[in-house]
């Protein structure tokens, strides 16, 4: 079984997430006092509690992806504050400049609730997890990590996939314990192309 699929976004509310993302990142850049979004006017699927994650890149090449697994605040304000995340404080860059910003891809997950899996081992897990639809999360006491489906992209088998998440996590690549849990999840992905072009899409 596939991860749960949420039901889609409406175009109009896709393209105000992208521009949140975007007026996120540029005002930090800008150093303007630009506030998150209000709530009260935000359309109701995108002031719902929803998890998001956002992913910044150049030229092909990761520049920055924080996100949330959970929901726990309405869906404008998770992508608000995961865009600047990813521009500013993903630990494995240096924060986005403003002579990076005209090259960024910018590009937002929306995830659909988590699903608890039960896998007696390894094997049992490989042959439930299906290729490029399921993210998966992994956690055993205090390390938690995750791959968005994206990823099976460059990662196309189960085993590459769960090792390489293994890794991530610190965890060799044949760690399995009994106590360890297991999620996964379904994104639906949308993406701009050169933000700082102002994403003449609002209207869409």
């Amino acid at each position: 079984m596939a991860a749960l699929q949420s039901s889609s976004l409406e175009p109009r509310s896709r393209a105000l997430l992208l521009l949140t993302a975007a007026e996120a990142i540029e005002s930090r850049l800008a150093r303007r006092k630009t506030r998150a979004p209000e709530v009260e006017r935000l359309p109701p699927e995108l002031s719902a509690r929803r998890a998001s994650f956002v992913t910044l890149s150049i030229d092909g090449t990761l520049r920055g992806c924080c996100g949330s697994l959970e929901a726990c605040r309405p869906l404008a304000l998770d992508v608000w504050s995961n865009a600047q995340a990813s521009a500013f404080h993903d630990r494995r860059f240096e924060p986005l400049e403003s002579r990076e910003w005209a090259s960024v891809h910018l590009e937002v997950s929306v995830l659909s609730p988590l699903e608890r899996i039960y896998s007696r081992d390894e094997a049992d897990l490989l042959a439930r997890l299906v290729p490029g639809t399921d993210g998966l999360v992994l956690a055993w006491r205090d390390s938690r990590a995750t791959f968005l489906p994206k990823v099976w992209e460059q990662l196309r088998e189960p085993a590459d996939f769960l090792a390489h998440l293994k890794r991530k996590a610190g965890w060799r690549e044949d760690f399995w314990a009994e106590d360890l849990e297991i999620w996964r999840y379904g994104t639906e992905v949308f993406a701009a192309e050169r933000p700082a072009a102002r994403l003449e899409m609002a209207g869409a």
